[in-house]
């Protein structure tokens, strides 16, 4: 084992699924119309291969896993972003928007110059945006960033980027001309213990001010701490930077975690620390998303979710 708990193998190394027996938070009430930006849904090979590139290799995470995640701790909606490991192929993704389309969103992995039908499609089915992502084995990186800046402003998507923060201060300069919105995974997926004065994170910081979005997500993935305490500043700087383009995911389920397996109402809680003021939280958690990904305001879900 590696000192972060990830098993030493020459495969792709397999993760634990979620914790089971999801519940609420207990810190405070979650807004009606409260939104999980960033989750995934997995499916099993062959049906739904995985790419062999890939950086682990996850467990099934079925619709109905995630859609009773979200009841039991009481979130009414959320956003699906392809996951890595089934590289560009949607189609898991893409089915479970079309069957609950007025709970969830998607954000997809797909190739520049596909015919213009692929695109309609993903858009009828709820698609709002465009992943890059560095990380992770599977994913598209920034080569052909301002071509999809183009198709991602023609189609009124936004651009979600996976990337180290560390890489942001050689990236900026192209960031700064992308007329699309542009979304940052997991608070720039930087250790906190580098600081907040680190050049990487002030990069981030810039970017936020200057209209990028960011996901308070992924504690687990750059605290140094047990109970993800670190992360406060790092959390509270990115709101104070942006209030109305900070969401909130739970990065369910958790992939290529190989530590302690969390429930998603603790991260819910930390929300608590990260923004203490409940008018900051309903920002942060229903209107912020809302206006990202255009859920109605209606919460009367008619696909039966």
């Amino acid at each position: 084992m590696t000192q972060s708990g990830r098993p030493v193998t020459a495969d792709p190394p397999a993760c634990p699924a979620p914790a089971a027996d999801p519940r609420r938070p207990r810190r405070f009430i979650l807004p009606r119309g409260a939104v999980d930006t960033h989750a995934h849904v997995i499916g099993a090979p062959p049906a739904y291969p995985f790419v062999a590139d890939r950086s682990y290799t996850p467990p099934p995470a079925a619709p109905a896993a995630y859609l009773k995640m979200l009841d039991d701790t009481g979130l009414d909606r959320g956003v699906l972003i392809q996951v890595s490991v089934h590289g560009s192929d949607n189609r898991l993704l893409f089915e479970t928007l079309r069957a609950h389309p007025d709970r969830l969103r998607g954000v997809a992995v797909m190739p520049v110059g596909l015919p213009d039908r692929a695109y309609a499609q993903a858009q009828a089915a709820g698609v709002r945006g465009l992943r890059l992502n560095v990380l992770f084995g599977g994913g598209i990186g920034f080569e052909d960033l301002e071509r999809y800046d183009a198709l991602a402003s023609e189609l009124g998507w936004h651009l979600q980027l996976l990337v180290d923060a560390r890489n942001l201060p050689e990236l900026a300069p192209r960031l700064a001309k992308v007329r699309a919105a542009v979304v940052v995974d997991h608070m720039g997926h930087m250790p906190v213990s580098l600081g907040l004065d680190h050049p990487a994170f002030q990069t981030l910081i810039g970017l936020v001010r200057d209209g990028a979005w960011v996901k308070l997500s992924g504690a687990f993935r750059v605290s140094d701490q047990p109970d993800w305490a670190d992360t406060i500043p790092i959390a509270k700087a990115l709101i104070e930077a942006g209030p109305d383009r900070c969401v909130w995911g739970s990065d369910w389920p958790h992939v290529a975690h190989w530590g302690r397996m969390m429930q998603v109402a603790d991260l819910l809680d930390l929300l608590a620390d990260w923004a203490p003021d409940e008018s900051v939280r309903r920002r942060v958690l229903v209107d912020n998303p809302a206006r990202l990904y255009g859920f109605s305001p209606r919460l009367d879900h008619a696909d039966g979710a």
